[in-house]
């Protein structure tokens, strides 16, 4: 089976001409959410690797994503990242600081703090290890905002806050090592309920936000002008989900929209609420949800009821593929879900098990195990060409008495602690001569406890954070076949990617966020 109808080899999502002119400048590498780049990645051998073979730099909490800017007339370029405490600036090269902006309240908590809080991780085990995870989650994670940015041709860094979106530029743009300013804050409206949750860009350099009550935003980059509309179904249903998650669950992580969106090249915006995917439609003008302008809603499958916890990507591009937006549903155990993503084909029957003629292909994700009762993914389904993949988030083990709602934390901060490390990759392949989405292959050796997957179509190698022996990895698994191709031994905690996507730079080398930082792999 091929990716691709055409020999397999996959068809690139376009470029958006407004973003900054590089490989990385959106969270998930470009609009259609897909994390892959054409580049070429690292090929091995296994090793472990020491510090020569490694660039580290320790920029505080929630640095999740790093955005290369387009080259400066000298043609350099740098990194922005944006974090709980700073934003920050990076030579794109050796990844030394060059400024930084504190954020929030303008605490920034001093590296020496952030090593012992690191060794703690390394150094504690049992309950005192989940104390330890349990303080750093409620000092770090609980209230986090901004995941979701972007950087502009100009490059402008755009950030969603709770409330707000904020431009990010640099005192002299001629100079990437000029001190990073705040351009300007746009306050959200008060009849735009909600908390914002994800930032994309319209093809004609919109900013593009949604907010966990059901909220779209097209936003124009100086922040003249938005039009904003509600998702259908959000008016009945967004503020009393969000309230009952809130208080059952103690946060609002679980949101009636509780993921970032997709755009396509015609301004298709796609987002998941908590049962339901929708395709709302930037005309140019304004937001619309009319199916006469192209815009649709369809139910997933939802049977654990806290909806997909996924960001929705694309897949098939040009007039000669099939098209589609793919999510992960919310089953217990979580389907890999194809929906077609333009007009349904009129002799397209649908499947029996699908509360919606749309869905085109489920895929269970049980890691091999028809009899698994929950696997369920925080991150995006990796996709490239017709092939869809996601990781197993469940702990391996869950100490007696340890409430539901604290299970990530186990594989987010303590993930290569062995009584805990998840195993388990799971693909799925369209097949466009059948019409069919088939299993291409299960991994259950290689453990992704938290990072979101990224492919190498250039290199067939799909890369991961993962854990052995109670050490953080970088894992590389053939996109093909799903035998593991090599793996690099990291080690420390300060390592571990903490939900963070690790991805190919602009030379294809390995870069990823950390728990507390940014690392690059110099292989």
């Amino acid at each position: 089976m091929t990716d691709c109808p055409n020999a397999g080899v996959p068809t690139a999502g376009p470029r958006n001409p407004y973003l900054a002119d590089s490989g990385y400048s959106i969270a998930h590498g470009r609009c259609d959410q897909q994390d892959n780049s054409p580049l070429a990645g690292p090929m091995g051998p296994s090793e472990v690797l020491d510090e020569d073979d490694v660039r580290y730099s320790w920029l505080g909490p929630g640095h999740f994503g790093g955005m290369i800017s387009s080259p400066y007339p000298d043609g350099s370029r740098v990194i922005w990242s944006n974090g709980r405490e700073v934003i920050a600036k990076l030579d794109y090269e050796t990844l030394d600081v060059l400024a930084t902006l504190p954020v929030g309240d303008g605490t920034v908590t001093p590296v020496s703090e952030l090593e012992t809080m690191v060794d703690g991780l390394d150094s504690s085990h049992g309950a005192d290890a989940i104390e330890h995870a349990l303080g750093l989650t409620l000092r770090f994670m609980m209230g986090l905002d901004g995941v979701y940015a972007l950087v502009d041709r100009y490059n402008t860094l755009f950030v969603g806050r709770r409330t707000h979106a904020v431009a990010y530029t640099e005192s002299d743009p001629t100079d990437p090592a000029s001190p990073v300013v705040e351009r300007a804050r746009w306050e959200k409206p008060e009849h735009i309920v909600g908390s914002f949750v994800g930032m994309n860009m319209s093809f004609d350099g919109r900013l593009v936000l949604t907010t966990d009550h059901g909220w779209v935003v097209a936003l124009d980059r100086d922040f003249a002008r938005y039009d904003a509309i509600q998702l259908p179904g959000a008016v009945e249903e967004a503020a009393a989900h969000c309230a009952r998650m809130e208080a059952d669950r103690g946060n609002t992580a679980y949101g009636w929209v509780r993921t970032s969106c997709c755009v396509d090249d015609a301004d298709g915006i796609y987002v998941s609420s908590v049962d339901h995917a929708h395709k709302v439609v930037w005309t140019g003008e304004r937001l619309s949800v009319d199916p006469a302008d192209g815009a649709w809603s369809a139910a997933y499958r939802n049977g654990a009821g806290f909806g997909s916890g996924t960001t929705p990507s694309l897949m098939g591009f040009g007039s000669a593929e099939d098209h589609f937006v793919v999510i992960g549903d919310g089953d217990d155990v979580v389907n890999i879900t194809l929906l077609w993503r333009d007009e349904i084909p009129d002799d397209w029957v649908g499947l029996a098990n699908a509360p919606s003629r749309r869905i085109a292909g489920l895929g269970p994700a049980n890691m091999g195990d028809p009899d698994a009762v929950a696997i369920q993914t925080e991150q995006s389904i990796t996709v490239s060409g017709y092939g869809a993949m996601t990781v197993n988030n469940e702990p391996a083990t869950v100490p007696e008495g340890f409430p539901e709602q604290g299970l990530r934390m186990l594989v987010f901060f303590l993930g290569h602690d062995p009584a805990y490390t998840p195993h388990g990759l799971h693909k799925y392949e369209w097949d466009p001569k059948t019409r069919e989405l088939r299993e291409a292959w299960v991994n259950t050796d290689v453990s992704s406890p938290n990072s979101v997957p990224f492919v190498s179509q250039a290199s067939n190698i799909v890369y991961t954070c993962g854990a052995r022996d109670g050490r953080w990895t970088i894992e590389a698994v053939d996109w093909s076949t799903g035998r593991s191709a090599f793996h690099y031994v990291l080690g420390s905690s300060k390592f571990n990617t903490l939900g963070a996507g690790v991805t190919l730079d602009d030379d294809g080398r390995l870069l990823f966020g950390t728990i507390f930082g940014k690392t690059r792999i110099l292989r």
